[in-house]
């Protein structure tokens, strides 16, 4: 009769107690990827999926607005005219930046959406024809 090796802390463990907690640890490992959620995953409604680039945009908007509103203070108030004319350009490119990002992201967006379609689709086709 074989005697198992005992670990450092003095406990012993079975080979049968060690390779369930492998065994659990890889199933955890794999429930929780990311390319398993992908094929798992009920859809999404537009708003899950745009939101982020439509707050960009938003954002975007408004710093962009708030840039146009503090340079066209520099050419009517006399007081203060350098810290408008400092702050009024760097608003507006800050706000056209963000805008146009939003703007770029949105179709990015929708071409993945394209080929997650197209991806699914043809998994479903190879697991039709392969799995008979």
């Amino acid at each position: 009769m074989e005697i198992p090796p005992k670990s450092p802390d003095g406990s012993e463990k079975s080979p049968q107690t060690k390779e369930l907690l492998t065994s659990h640890t890889a199933s955890t490992l794999c429930t929780s990827s990311r390319s398993e959620s992908v094929w798992t995953t009920a859809p999404r409604s537009k708003w899950e999926i745009y939101h982020k680039p439509v707050i960009v945009v938003s954002v975007g908007a408004a710093v962009f607005l708030f840039g146009i509103v503090i340079t066209s203070l520099s050419c009517l108030q006399t007081k203060n005219k350098k810290v408008y004319k400092m702050c009024g350009p760097a608003f507006l490119s800050l706000g056209l930046m963000l805008l146009v990002c939003g703007l770029v992201w949105i179709p990015i967006i929708r071409k993945k959406q394209k080929q997650r379609q197209k991806s699914q689709f043809l998994q479903s086709l190879k697991s039709f024809f392969f799995n008979r």
